[in-house]
């Protein structure tokens, strides 16, 4: 298999997948210069470090599941889902536990002392960590493949708002994404020898630490290593390749099970606990209860977050193949480097399409791949406007006709992916600015509470309450199982007993439990949204408006869906009059309430 290696490792600069017009030209084709990965982290880490200070929270799950764990983990208290009862351990402390030992480093930074600059602290490390992924990704690509295909995967990852949101979010498939990057940046780089290793590795680690199911994502490269043994009679040292891979995987797994042991008190595989529930719950149970989506969900929020970056990833496989029949000058190994690197997308893409239950947040350890596929995609079309044969039409066309079509389509697909982001920051960072007011002096006092009726999926931590003021829920129009609240009790011996005593009223069937909630009396503050044409109900007041019981503490605008139109919604619209009405942006309050100390 070595002799293979060594084959396409040779023939893959400059162009793996793509080849040059059949004529020879008289001079050679200059390549362009590849970008120094310094240079490309410095632009990834600029792009992910704006997604960190303004990137609002798009997933419940996130601050419920793991920004509360981590407050729970550095404060002693937090909200805690059913996830984390040790009756189920579908969570990992292990996880939670890395993102805690990041806060203690902001305490030896010189500046910020608050909750909140540890929140945005870890956001900063999480866009530097995807940051140096991407750089090394980077580099590897423009060695082993081409440099103009590493330039287009950086454009396409730092204008696409999926990679703004998805590279600072505080979710396992944020941290699979990662893993993914360096998995396949492990597996492109033959040169100096195989790195099977390393590669399973990465993606053990995605599956052990992140989320298991992205370690699905290695089997394209499993099968091409497999399949090249075979033909090379190298099957005993892929075999060692292999055991070796799988036993660094099968150490962090090890780590793995004794931390959250640890923490739950039990021998516990959360890994398993996820899969468990997942694909062999009983009926009432697993994730299809919490709502199902039409086959078509992916493919319409990939074209919202990629635009047509997304079509682009789509053409990767035919592009590839249709480039080896046509035009042909790649040999069956290098063809099959190129087949392996753009087949992992689909391969994700098509399993959970056919999941009935989908939320954006499980395709994020495929947005770079999207990207790469993307990238592969435009550098097969560009070398192909780019030939001088005569026998192709495309010759024929002016270079500067080219050149315009070309700019439009990349500058277009940059202009739709900043809208997009710019939109999002915009219309929804309203959770992420309301609470400044609790900070200053004498405002909120230990013991507090801070209430959330129909708001309540849109908290953003405790991370932005002072220390002692908790987060409460009063009864909503929500019928489901909220969090409860990590135990406090001193029981004299153990660890942080909130993660291994088992909370009352956890169910895995997302059955409502009064307990989670307190009477409205108690409430010294509230958080909620109000929308001019939205309709009030018993269970579902406009506290704004009770202005005899509450008091207006901080109010910042935040985006009524329901009366913008489609374009508003989708991307950035300016408040400018000369915009016609019907596609500028409407807007509600989104507001902090305090309880006043007597009627008025």
């Amino acid at each position: 298999m070595a002799d293979a290696v060594k084959e396409i490792a040779a023939r893959q600069p400059p162009d793996v997948g793509t080849t040059a017009s059949k004529p020879k030209p008289k001079a050679p084709r200059k390549q362009p210069e590849p970008m120094e990965p310094i240079i490309a982290f410095y632009i990834f880490f600029a792009v992910h470090l704006v997604a960190a200070l303004y990137s609002p929270i798009q997933d419940c799950d996130e601050a419920y599941n793991y920004w509360e764990p981590t407050h729970y983990l550095n404060h002693g208290y937090g909200m805690q889902t059913w996830e984390y009862s040790p009756e189920y351990a579908i969570r990992s402390w292990t996880y939670a536990g890395l993102h805690s030992i990041v806060v203690l480093f902001s305490h030896l930074l010189p500046v910020g002392n608050t909750k909140t600059f540890e929140f945005y602290f870890v956001r900063v490390i999480l866009g530097f960590t995807c940051a140096f992924s991407e750089a090394r990704l980077f580099a590897k690509i423009s060695k082993t493949l081409n440099p103009r295909i590493a330039i287009l995967f950086l454009v396409i990852t730092v204008s696409s708002p999926g990679m703004f949101h998805a590279s600072v979010a505080y979710l396992p498939s944020s941290f699979a994404m990662y893993t993914t990057i360096n998995g396949l940046a492990a597996f492109m780089d033959w040169r100096g020898g195989l790195r099977t290793a390393q590669g399973i590795m990465w993606f053990g680690i995605g599956a052990v630490i992140g989320w298991p199911f992205s370690g699905v994502l290695v089997l394209p490269f499993i099968f091409e290593e497999i399949l090249l043994a075979t033909m090379t009679d190298s099957v005993f040292d892929m075999a060692r390749r292999f055991l070796d891979g799988t036993v660094r995987s099968l150490i962090a797994l090890t780590l793995q099970v004794c931390i959250d042991t640890f923490f739950y008190k039990t021998i516990t595989c959360v890994p398993w606990n996820i899969v468990a529930y997942n694909i062999f719950s009983g009926p009432g149970k697993g994730p299809n209860i919490y709502g199902t989506e039409p086959w078509d969900f992916y493919i319409r929020n990939l074209l919202i977050n990629f635009n047509l970056w997304f079509i682009l990833a789509l053409l990767a496989y035919p592009l590839v193949l249709l480039q080896h029949t046509i035009r042909g000058g790649s040999s069956k190994q290098t063809l099959l480097r190129s087949l392996t690197f753009v087949t992992p997308f689909y391969l994700w893409l098509a399993i959970f399409t056919i999941q009935p239950h989908k939320e954006e947040r499980f395709m994020y350890p495929a947005y770079p791949l999207l990207a790469f596929n993307a990238a592969m995609s435009l550098h097969a079309i560009l070398t192909y406007l780019g030939s001088t044969d005569p026998r192709d039409i495309v010759s024929k066309i002016p270079a500067r006709v080219k050149l315009i079509v070309v700019s439009f389509f990349v500058l277009g697909a940059i202009d739709l992916g900043v809208l997009r982001a710019l939109g999002m920051v915009t219309a929804y960072s309203a959770p992420l600015k309301v609470y400044k007011p609790l900070q200053q002096p004498g405002v909120a006092l230990p013991g507090d509470t801070v209430c959330f009726g129909k708001e309540w999926y849109r908290f953003p931590s405790s991370f932005f309450l002072p220390n002692g003021t908790r987060a409460k829920f009063v009864k909503s129009a929500f019928t489901g199982l909220l969090p409860g609240e990590f135990s406090e009790a001193n029981v004299g011996f153990g660890f942080f007993p909130g993660a291994w005593l088992v909370p009352s009223g956890m169910n895995d069937e997302n059955r409502e439990d009064p307990g989670k909630y307190i009477d409205i009396e108690y409430c010294k503050f509230m958080v909620d949204a109000y929308f001019p044409n939205s309709t009030a109900s018993k269970l579902e007041p406009d506290y704004v408006l009770d202005t005899e019981t509450w008091e207006t503490l901080a109010c910042e605008p935040f985006l009524d869906t329901a009366r913008t139109g489609t374009l508003g919604r989708l991307l950035w619209v300016p408040d400018w009059p000369s915009i016609p009405g019907q596609y500028r942006r409407k807007w509600g309050q989104y507001c902090l309430l305090r309880r006043r100390e007597s009627p008025i």
